[in-house]
C-alpha cells in the first residue's frame, strides 16, 4: 500500500508539473448562456465560477480561495457509487484543515443519476451520510457540459485506469469500445473522476474513478 501511495504521489507530482507548464485555452470572466456555455473564453481561475446546488441557490466559487478543493462527477446508481463513504470520510477528516469536497450529480453515464436533485441529495445523506456540498445535476461532456467540467478538462486530461481496481479492466474495454482512441481526449470517462485543485487554484490535479477516495489522502496532505 506504502508503494502504491508512494506511486501515486509521483503521479501527482508530475500532473502538477504538467499543469503548469501547459498553456490550455483560457476561460476567463465567464457568463453563461441557457445552455450553460461560457461566452468568454477567458477564464483563468476556478475562483471566477458560480455554479447552482442541489436546492437551487448559487455556490460562489471565489470563497474558496486558501482552500484545497476536491470536484467529483457523482452518481447514485453506479459501480462506483459506494465511494460516496469514502469521500465523505475525507470530508470528515480534513474539512477543519481547509479541505472542501464538492460533488456534482451527473446522468451521463448509463443514466446511472436519474432522480431529481431533491432525490439525489436525499439519496447521499441517507445512504452514506453525505455532509459535503452536493450540487444541482449537469452534464460534464458536450455541448451542455457545466463550464466548470469545460475548465477542468482543459487543464488536467485522462490520467489513466487503475487495471489493479476491481473494475479496471472493465473500464478499460468498455471504452476502448466505444472509441479505440479514449485516452487521447480528456472528456470525464465516467462517473467518480476527481480533480483535486491547490489552493491557490493553480495546480489541478485528476484521478479517475478507479483511483478510491482514501488513495488521495496522501496528495492532500501535501496541498493542505
Amino acid at each position: 500500500m506504502r508503494r502504491k501511495l508512494s506511486f501515486l504521489v509521483m503521479a501527482a507530482a508530475l500532473c502538477i508539473t504538467s499543469c503548469n507548464t501547459t498553456k490550455s485555452n483560457d476561460l476567463s470572466k465567464a457568463s453563461y448562456g441557457n445552455n450553460n456555455e461560457i461566452k468568454n473564453k477567458d477564464m483563468c481561475t476556478i475562483y471566477d465560477f458560480k455554479a447552482p446546488m442541489s436546492n437551487g441557490e448559487e455556490l460562489d466559487f471565489s470563497q474558496f480561495k486558501g482552500k484545497v478543493l476536491l470536484i467529483v462527477n457523482t452518481a447514485s446508481k453506479c459501480g462506483f457509487t459506494p465511494q460516496f463513504a469514502g469521500l465523505e470520510k475525507l470530508h470528515e477528516q480534513y474539512k477543519d484543515k481547509g479541505l472542501v469536497v464538492i460533488g456534482f450529480p451527473c446522468n451521463q453515464f448509463a443514466e446511472q443519476d436519474p432522480g431529481s436533485d431533491a432525490e439525489i441529495a436525499s439519496f447521499c445523506q441517507i445512504n452514506y451520510g453525505v455532509t459535503f456540498q452536493i450540487m444541482k445535476k449537469s452534464d460534464v461532456n458536450g455541448p451542455n457540459a457545466n463550464p466548470i467540467f469545460t475548465y477542468l478538462k482543459s487543464k488536467a486530461g485522462f490520467a489513466g485506469f487503475n487495471k489493479d481496481h476491481k473494475l479496471g479492466k472493465i473500464m478499460v474495454k468498455m471504452q476502448t469500445k466505444n472509441d479505440p482512441n479514449y485516452a487521447e481526449n480528456p472528456d470525464i470517462k465516467w462517473n467518480f473522476t476527481k480533480f483535486l485543485i491547490s489552493k491557490d487554484g493553480s495546480q489541478i490535479i485528476r484521478f479517475e474513478p478507479t483511483t478510491e477516495p482514501e488513495e488521495l489522502a496522501e496528495v492532500i496532505e501535501k496541498l493542505l
